[in-house]
């Protein structure tokens, strides 16, 4: 569930889930237009005139975003997907829904961005396209025009954005950099105040131009898989208690908030070792089945926690699966192996070996 920063005096559809891993667009980019005019026809049919139609995509569809100038789209999808999405959107005068989420842009490449940069604390810092000579004060617009460029090489210039998801993680795994509450309420309160700002502000490459945009998340989505950052993305926690204060009609001031924010303390990237264990609250039969999976996976990952083993003892599901966790994590992690078990997995800095029973751990 997301929240809506701008208000919009027209409706919007997005005809499907984003739609924007490689295999997914190969496998199905074709099929992505066609619903859209399907359900314009369909609106048309009933007389219903204010309502636009798109598809989400992740930034992930440009295959070139810096300088922005030189924003390209994907040659994969460029002919064969974007370029008739994009005439369906000039042609309806709808939007590009875009999920642009500097987080990632920044954790991805923090010894080139600076993170005051990413929230728009930049201050005196800067950047300048050396193709248009336009000059940036934050990551969000660099990559929303990027974007621009990208349709622009198209032969698409007027299309207009419409920001489908953005936001900043409150908390997330130990070596998930920077997602952290101070973090997530900068972003979020200085992005709804850009936003909303009147007149509008737009980019450096489209000055004025009004970005209805949605925040993502309303709620920490607690059951998620994935890393931690993907359960941590809400302004509100499951149980309907606000994580930090939030104006969305960007009219407080940064400092107008009563509550101070916690400081952050993973701002630099984590150094050392730590282990993937089972959390605290969890089903034993997904257990089982997590630990199943682990020791399915060959490598030996399971041989310590086998009967007369060095890790056999104590004989329980926790210890033996927590063992397993953080085995097949450590052997699997630059494959592509995480501390997840769809949400059954926690990591910890605390070293769970003891006597001969020695925990793999993954050092950061």
């Amino acid at each position: 569930m997301s929240s809506l920063t701008t208000p919009m005096s027209k409706s919007d559809i997005s005809s499907s889930e984003t739609k924007s891993s490689q295999t997914l667009i190969r496998a199905h980019g074709s099929t992505l237009c066609p619903p859209c005019a399907e359900s314009k026809l369909s609106l048309k049919t009933h007389k219903i005139k204010k309502i636009k139609v798109g598809t989400p995509s992740a930034i992930n569809v440009l295959e070139s975003s810096f300088p922005p100038s030189n924003g390209t789209f994907r040659a994969d999808i460029s002919g064969p997907v974007i370029k008739p999405m994009l005439q369906f959107l000039d042609r309806t005068k709808s939007f590009f829904f875009i999920d642009v989420y500097p987080y990632f842009a920044w954790a991805d490449n923090q010894q080139t961005i600076n993170l005051d940069y990413a929230l728009f604390k930049a201050g005196n810092i800067t950047y300048t396209d050396p193709g248009t000579n336009l000059t940036y004060t934050n990551l969000l617009d660099q990559m929303l025009d990027a974007v621009a460029f990208a349709m622009k090489r198209l032969g698409y210039p007027d299309v207009r954005i419409f920001i489908a998801e953005t936001g900043w993680p409150n908390d997330g795994d130990i070596d998930q950099v920077g997602a952290n509450i101070y973090n997530s309420a900068t972003f979020n309160r200085n992005v709804i105040k850009k936003l909303t700002t009147k007149p509008a502000i737009g980019t450096p490459a489209r000055p004025g131009w009004v970005i209805p945009s949605i925040i993502f998340s309303l709620y920490n989505e607690n059951q998620k898989p994935g890393p931690g950052t993907e359960r941590h993305f809400g302004l509100f926690y499951p149980n309907g208690t606000k994580i930090y204060e939030v104006d969305f009609s960007g009219d407080t001031p940064l400092s107008g908030y009563k509550k101070p924010l916690p400081a952050p303390t993973n701002n630099e990237p984590y150094k050392g070792k730590i282990w993937c264990m089972v959390a605290k609250v969890v089903n034993k039969t997904e257990v089982g089945d997590a630990l199943s999976y682990a020791c399915s996976q060959g490598n030996k990952t399971c041989d310590a926690i086998q009967p007369g083993k060095e890790c056999y003892k104590p004989d329980s599901l926790f210890w033996h699966a927590s063992y397993a966790f953080s085995s097949y994590w450590a052997q699997f992690k630059k494959s592509g192996g995480t501390c997840s078990f769809n949400g059954l997995a926690t990591m910890t800095p605390k070293d769970p070996s003891f006597g001969h029973c020695k925990f793999p751990a993954v050092t950061l």
